[in-house]
């Protein structure tokens, strides 16, 4: 199983960090993921004031410099509002950098802001997603391309360069919670990033299923149908100091979102329930965490992979702190318990 991070590029909470400097403590996590065995590092896309990751493929081939080893992946990056030609170009060019650690997780985002940014209709919300998407794997799989579509101009036997390291870029498909996305991940043959960021996260199985029994009919082998899980997490010494730690910016985040999308304020109660046995949290010390993702597997029928998102607040010295944990300790533990 691999074992990474995703983060979105927090803009810092004090004021007195400039956003220059954010990102460059950014990059020297990620460069210290790769030194402490972390198999991923992904980054996400967003287009608000309180996130810095709108050009993430530039964080990227900004960390393709810095490291040696680790994947570097989207995290997601919003197909639906972008120029899968441009899509393509700029992680093909990211694999290029890094010798073939490049992937792209293809998403819809979990906001809405990037779709007016860019002019696009929310009335056309799946029918954007859906001719993107696909003419962003033709690219993946042809060096040239005929195609026509309805919300790009045709392309008439056109050559799409640079061509990536890998012969086959990889792109997975991340997911929120509906029974399409899932199906539709399956009947492409994609590898799926399944983002349970509240709930239990065994209530999933069932999506889970339908993904591999759509891959299943469209004639896909089993070891083909890839399942990720992406959850906040964050990592300390002890559970208490995990929680005490992880808790205040989580519950600020999450408020905030709440009052734009009609959701309850975060209360500790509630925090507590989502950290439990089977909730999707996992905050804690580094065996529990390492437990705790090997339950999650078991319930959704095994994952290739799981990334913690760690965006709550929370200052680089403590990030530091928890990656070294996740390398160290983490890790190690998931692969004795794998065993």
């Amino acid at each position: 199983m691999e074992i990474g991070i995703d983060s979105f590029a927090a803009a810092p909470r004090n004021k007195e960090i400039s956003h220059a400097q954010a990102l460059n403590e950014l990059l020297d996590r990620i460069t210290f993921a790769d030194e402490v065995g972390l198999d991923v590092f992904g980054l996400g896309e967003h287009h608000r004031k309180e996130f810095l990751d709108s050009a993430s493929h530039m964080l990227l081939a900004a960390a393709a410099a810095k490291t040696k080893r680790i994947i570097l992946s989207s995290a997601v990056t919003v197909v639906s509002a972008a120029d899968p030609v441009r899509i393509f170009q700029n992680f093909a060019t990211l694999d290029l950098i890094s010798n073939g650690r490049a992937e792209i997780v293809a998403g819809r985002g979990s906001f809405i802001e990037a779709f007016p940014l860019f002019g696009f209709s929310l009335s056309e919300y799946d029918e954007l997603f859906i001719e993107k998407l696909d003419l962003l794997l033709k690219i993946r799989d042809n060096e040239f391309i005929t195609w026509k579509g309805k919300y790009r101009p045709a392309l008439n036997n056109q050559a799409i360069y640079p061509r990536p390291v890998q012969n086959k870029l990889p792109i997975w498909l991340g997911v929120g919670g509906t029974p399409e996305s899932f199906i539709r991940a399956g009947e492409l043959g994609l590898p799926l990033m399944v983002a349970v960021i509240g709930g239990e996260t065994h209530r999933f199985r069932p999506l889970i299923d339908l993904y591999r029994e759509a891959g299943t009919n469209a004639g896909y082998a089993d070891d083909e149908l890839t399942v990720g899980l992406h959850s906040l997490g964050f990592v300390a010494n002890s559970s208490e100091e995990a929680v005490n730690a992880y808790y205040p910016g989580y519950a600020e985040m999450f408020t905030q979102i709440g009052k734009e999308r009609g959701y309850p304020p975060v209360t500790k109660s509630r925090f507590d329930a989502q950290n439990g046995p089977t909730g999707a949290l996992l905050v804690g010390n580094p065996e529990e965490v390492a437990e705790k993702i090997i339950r999650h597997s078991k319930a959704l029928g095994g994952i290739s992979r799981f990334t913690f998102q760690m965006d709550a607040g929370l200052t680089h010295q403590q990030l530091m702190e928890s990656i070294e944990l996740i390398g160290t300790k983490v890790i190690p533990r998931v692969k004795t318990l794998l065993q």
